[in-house]
């Protein structure tokens, strides 16, 4: 039973992960809401939705925690997360924008496991080489390849959420402290919407779009997840989400008429092979 309610839950928040790609570039592409006002109504939305939840499970008498929790280094991590996806995705395509995304996350963790101690045998530093190609080929100037500002941005997100899932990785109360970290990342995505003013375009389906990523597939899409990685190997976590980009693709194929280049299949392949063979051996070792 806990194996498949820990499935259950990973599928949950992988689908999430993907959504958040392919509503980011849906309201951006096909509606006329501007970056910097669909990163504030999603961080506010998400904030408001788990304070909620919070409350509400408090009152049912299903925790005695009344109080959100969290931190402002994390929610600084997390609002640099939400806006420089925003920004990216005025430029990038669903699937390439996750592949950058989830590329920069695993390397940051990969790299702060070194930075920590932790070695890696040949065939992993093989696999990591080849993955950091990948991307540096999937960005390099030429007919096919991304915008580099949004590419650049997609990085600093990946980082971003790398340093956010570091930071929450041993937290007690994944709720309390989703709660709290969004709550605290409300005034930094005020700020850039009060000085992106001249810009502002404020679009109904596009905050809808944006209050959908924020309430349902950011921030109980987060507290799923981090449910979901009591029961699961760091290796694991991070080999699942590999599995985001490819969806996130699918999704922006099938449903927003984005083009599949051969670029971005052979990056594909090379980034999300080589971190796999990082991640797959890591995975037999002893925690």
């Amino acid at each position: 039973m806990k194996s498949t309610r820990v499935f259950i839950l990973t599928l949950l928040a992988i689908i999430a992960f993907a959504s958040n790609s392919l509503l980011c570039r849906a309201a951006l592409k096909q509606t006329t809401v501007d970056a910097a006002t669909f990163t504030f109504v999603r961080v506010f939305s998400g904030a408001a939705a788990l304070w909620l939840i919070v409350k509400m499970r408090h009152a049912s008498g299903l925790t005695d925690n009344r109080h959100i929790r969290g931190n402002w280094l994390s929610a600084l991590a997390l609002f640099a997360y939400t806006a420089a996806f925003s920004f990216a995705y005025v430029d990038l395509s669903a699937g390439t924008g996750a592949l950058l995304l989830f590329g920069a996350v695993q390397a940051t963790m990969i790299l702060w496991g070194l930075y920590k101690g932790e070695r890696l045998d040949a065939i992993q530093i093989a696999g990591f080489v080849v993955a950091v190609t990948g991307l540096i080929a999937l960005v390099f100037p030429g007919l096919s390849a991304p915008p580099l500002i949004g590419s650049i941005l997609m990085l600093g997100a990946g980082v971003a959420w790398g340093i956010y899932s570091l930071r929450g990785k041993r937290e007690e109360n994944p709720g309390s402290v989703t709660a709290g970290n969004f709550v605290r990342a409300v005034p930094f995505a005020a700020v850039v919407s009060i000085v992106s003013v001249r810009w502002l375009h404020v679009d109904l389906a596009g905050v809808g779009y944006a209050i959908i990523s924020g309430a349902i597939t950011s921030g109980l899409g987060y507290v799923i997840w981090y449910n979901a990685l009591q029961g699961l190997k760091a290796a694991s976590a991070a080999t699942v989400q590999l599995s985001v980009p490819v969806l996130a693709a699918t999704g922006g194929i099938l449903l927003l008429g984005e083009p599949l280049t051969v670029r971005y299949l052979l990056a594909s392949i090379a980034i999300l092979g080589g971190i796999a063979l990082v991640v797959a051996l890591e995975k037999n070792r002893p925690l």
